[in-house]
């Protein structure tokens, strides 16, 4: 089957790290594992984050240009042409401009994965892409949310013959399955180049260092190790980078290392040598680094904000905060550093959980499934 991708908030062939974008290529990726032609239809970015509508109306009439481009060359007998039309992540800052009019256009499939519905948007600087949003949801044949947040608001504008599957968030097809006996080399190994004792229980978080909820959970982190009281000795590692970097260091004091942003493979070693993965989650839809952190056995503190829980089961792999309590936090860290045993078992858990519920496998198998009945269903219809 051929394939069109397009990804409305950050385009996935972009080197720029990100969550998102790695997420968009998981997507492709599980397309691509059932032998589909997926192609990456356009660039466009439409994310508008001011709320300035007429800024909005550039971008949509920019869109407008590329619908009339794409399906002229689709109609033509010997040009390729999609046999569906595959959006990620759309939601009020960033609609889907292309994929409604060009499936409609075409008499394809329409599938989205991970959208979202706010209704308080309808009303204020937001209100022009957010009709966007509810016509492109309406028009859906397929509804793949990652976020079991999302699920209520969104159901309540699809139509009635719109599928919504919910699938947890998954890893890519080359995740290492395990540390295994790497586990131990690799906090040797850290714990010397950082000349930091192997006895202190390493905490690590990983998140790009930019303004708005990133800088936020940074923020909350830092109260939360401020106060912390316990006769354990212990470090924090933060893997990451960006514009606030210098704003964010000054939130830490003197058992805070940085490294700064870290290749795949770089990051492996320290997932697998941390004894804790921190992240208060100040609006999170589910966060990658979590989802990574988990798959590799490592026990987390996180708040319990968005699609966290959809990660971590509380109190079985992890411990979940309340959203934006500081106290809560630190509290629960606390039991963490202390609990050697406690971590241990986590850790068990969370592998055989993170394989028998995170698998690129299982997504992919859901993934075809409904791409190969959404468009057995259309082609019924028409």
């Amino acid at each position: 089957m051929k394939i069109a991708f397009y990804a409305p908030l950050k385009s996935p062939d972009s080197p720029i790290p990100s969550g998102d974008r790695k997420m968009a290529r998981q997507f492709i990726a599980c397309l691509r594992s059932e032998g589909h032609d997926v192609r990456l239809i356009s660039r466009l970015k439409s994310r508008e984050a001011q709320g300035i509508q007429h800024k909005q109306i550039i971008i949509k009439n920019r869109g407008d240009k590329i619908i009339k481009r794409l399906v002229n060359r689709y109609l033509k007998a010997d040009s390729w042409r999609p046999d569906a039309w595959f959006t990620y992540h759309m939601f009020y800052k960033a609609p889907d401009w292309l994929g409604p009019a060009i499936s409609k256009a075409l008499k394809i499939p329409y599938l989205v994965a991970e959208a979202s519905h706010a209704p308080k948007r309808k009303e204020g600087g937001w209100s022009f892409n957010q009709k966007q949003v509810v016509l492109a949801l309406k028009h859906a044949d397929v509804i793949i949310g990652l976020n079991s947040n999302d699920e209520y608001c969104v159901k309540q504008v699809i139509s009635s013959h719109c599928a919504y599957e919910f699938i947890k968030p998954f890893m890519g097809p080359d995740a290492a399955l395990s540390c295994g006996e790497k586990r131990g080399s690799h906090r040797e190994e850290i714990c010397r180049e950082l000349s930091i004792p192997e006895n202190e229980v390493l905490l690590l978080t990983v998140g790009m260092m930019r303004e708005g909820a990133k800088f936020e959970s940074y923020k909350l982190l830092g109260k939360a190790l401020s106060r912390l009281s316990t006769n354990k000795a212990w470090r924090l590692i933060v893997a990451g980078d960006g514009k606030c970097r210098q704003e964010i260091e000054k939130c830490f004091g003197s058992e805070t290392l940085f490294v700064g942003a870290l290749k795949e493979d770089q990051l492996f070693r320290y997932y697998c040598a941390a004894d804790i993965f921190v992240w208060p989650a100040v609006q999170e839809a589910y966060g990658m680094a979590l989802l990574e952190a988990q798959w590799l056995g490592l026990p987390a503190v996180a708040g319990n904000s968005g699609g966290v829980s959809d990660i971590i089961n509380d109190k079985v792999t992890g411990l979940l905060t309340q959203p934006g309590n500081v106290a809560d936090f630190n509290s629960k860290l606390v039991t963490l550093i202390e609990n050697t045993d406690y971590r241990e078992q986590m850790r068990t858990e969370t592998t055989k959980i993170m394989r028998n519920e995170h698998s690129f496998e299982i997504a992919a198998k859901k993934v075809n499934l409904l791409v190969k009945n959404s468009l057995n269903s259309y082609r019924a219809k028409i």
